[in-house]
């Protein structure tokens, strides 16, 4: 499919959710650089653009800017942060440095157009709170330009051009992000009222797509798949077999850094899908090659190098490799489609070696998780794999803080399983987005039994989310919290003392490595 929507990548971290907000909302969208020639973009027949932010400012030397020849193609544009600021700046306007930034949450008001001008991206919004991260501001409009919102300070946080030629609207906040209240009604403002754009995007239709994708790239080839028996390696290993049958085989490796029980219940749960899966037992090498290394990065490195190896080592003669990799990974380890920042390396992302001797085939790595849960259920994969919390490739390694031994992960496995079973018992597990323990690499003075104890304290995490690009701390109850950690020091020996995180995605990160 050609893309009905084009949002240009100008380095933010959320530039994925933009596409990822517009297919909610029934309309086809792609990710490009910045960079994009307005030939592309006019070859490609795009409808309507988006500017998404970035972390540079308008005003510096060498600041990313879009081809100019865009703003003749005369398309509806909606700029977003940096986009709003580079579209006002194209124009005449004033870009500045602001003596008071935004980070967060801000309430805005909607403003009330003059004349016979209306408000078209604030349909039917009240005031309402949105999602700020910005340290410039428009300080002057350009001409034919309206303020259509303020956020309490003043600041001039949408704007509107007044023309009959264009349609360019911006907005200083970010409506991609799950806290902007309305953030998904004036997208479709946007998309249906300004652009006049027409649903045309499904799950359907992404299925569609990718199966004709891989039968046209694998050809009469055979593929071996990386499957872990989380969310994204089985639907991934699902959709490549609905697309070539019993060319596809499944390894799975046990790495000596799963959760409690997970090889066994992972074997279980894939006999339903009717896959080839090969098990092997890989604990041994990852855990020798682990040894003495504390660098979370260098972790994921040595983990990413040691998968790669043992899938080498299995191959047969299949010629391309599937993974489950996602758009949060890539965003978060490498800068795709725009200059974002690395925040982290993934272990399928930045630990393949450039003489690797599959091909790969990612077919969800523009998807993000929710986005994969219901690929998977039009497939037909059991809920009991779908609704699984998200577990990092790298396993417990990056939740074993400090030195990766045998004896600290099963220490943390105990840990894990015991607040995931109380949370399961509560019928909290599904009202989280991801929960899991993490070791931290200090011990802590407690006192048992009369004794004094220098032990291992545990971290419990559990985060609201509906994408993983943002996160709220979960408000689990208090009592709940007590008897967790009332378990975890009775029944785990090794540990006396239980922390729980209450910090958000940003600042921090939902994985603590």
């Amino acid at each position: 499919m050609s893309p009905t929507v084009i949002a240009l990548d100008f380095g933010s971290q959320y530039a994925q959710l933009i596409a990822r907000r517009v297919r909610e909302l029934g309309v086809y969208c792609e990710i490009f650089p910045y960079h994009v020639s307005a030939d592309t973009i006019k070859s490609l027949g795009a409808k309507a653009l988006i500017f998404s932010g970035g972390p540079a400012s308008v005003y510096e030397k060498f600041a990313p800017k879009p081809d100019e020849k865009i703003y003749d193609l005369h398309l509806p544009i909606l700029g977003i942060c940096y986009g709003l600021q580079t579209i006002a700046e194209h124009f005449g306007g004033k870009v500045e440095n602001a003596k008071k930034r935004e980070y967060g949450r801000a309430r805005i008001k909607v403003m009330q157009l003059n004349g016979s001008s209306k408000n078209h991206l604030f349909k039917n919004i009240p005031d309402s709170e949105v999602w700020m991260s910005h340290g410039d501001k428009v300080t002057k409009l350009p001409p034919n330009f309206v303020v259509t919102a303020r956020s309490e300070n003043s600041e001039m946080c949408a704007v509107e051009m007044i023309s009959d030629q264009d349609k360019i609207v911006g907005v200083q906040f970010h409506p991609e992000v799950h806290h902007t209240q309305f953030g998904k009604e004036i997208l479709a403002n946007f998309l249906f009222e300004i652009a006049g754009l027409q649903k045309d995007w499904s799950t359907k239709d992404f299925i569609e797509q990718e199966i004709a994708k891989i039968r046209a790239i694998v050809g009469k080839e055979k593929v071996v798949c990386a499957l872990s028996g989380g969310v994204d390696s089985t639907v991934a290993a699902t959709l490549v077999s609905k697309a070539i049958g019993k060319r596809l085989r499944c390894v799975f490796v046990d790495n000596g850094l799963l959760r409690k029980n997970e090889a066994k219940e992972v074997r279980a749960a894939l006999k339903t899908l009717g896959l080839r899966v090969d098990f092997v037992d890989a604990s041994g090498l990852f855990l020798k090659r682990l040894k003495g290394v504390v660098d979370p990065e260098k972790k994921r490195k040595i983990i990413g190098k040691t998968f790669i190896d043992v899938f080498q080592s299995r191959v047969k003669d299949e010629t391309f490799l599937v993974q489950g990799t996602l758009y949060p990974d890539v965003i978060e380890s490498v800068s795709v489609k725009g200059p974002s920042q690395t925040i982290k390396t993934h272990h399928n992302v930045g630990g393949l070696p450039k003489k690797m001797k599959l091909k790969l085939i990612e077919p969800l790595r523009e998807l993000f998780k929710d986005e994969v849960r219901e690929v998977g259920r039009a497939l037909g994969v059991p809920s009991e794999i779908l609704g699984r919390h998200p577990f990092p490739g790298p396993g417990l390694a990056v939740r074993v803080l400090g030195a990766v031994t045998k004896a600290r992960c099963e220490l943390l496995r105990e840990a894990d399983a015991i607040y995931v079973s109380e949370l399961k018992a509560r019928g909290l597990y599904d009202k989280v987005w991801q929960a899991f323990a993490v070791l931290l690499p200090i011990n802590t003075v407690g006192v048992m039994g009369d004794n004094r104890t220098y032990e291992n304290a545990i971290a419990l995490r559990a985060v609201t989310s509906t994408d993983g690009m943002t996160a709220d701390w979960a408000k689990l109850p208090y009592d709940f919290l007590a008897h967790v950690s009332n378990r975890i020091i009775n029944e785990v020996r090794g540990v006396n003392r239980v922390a729980y995180d209450i910090s958000s995605k940003p600042p921090a990160t939902i994985e603590w490595e």
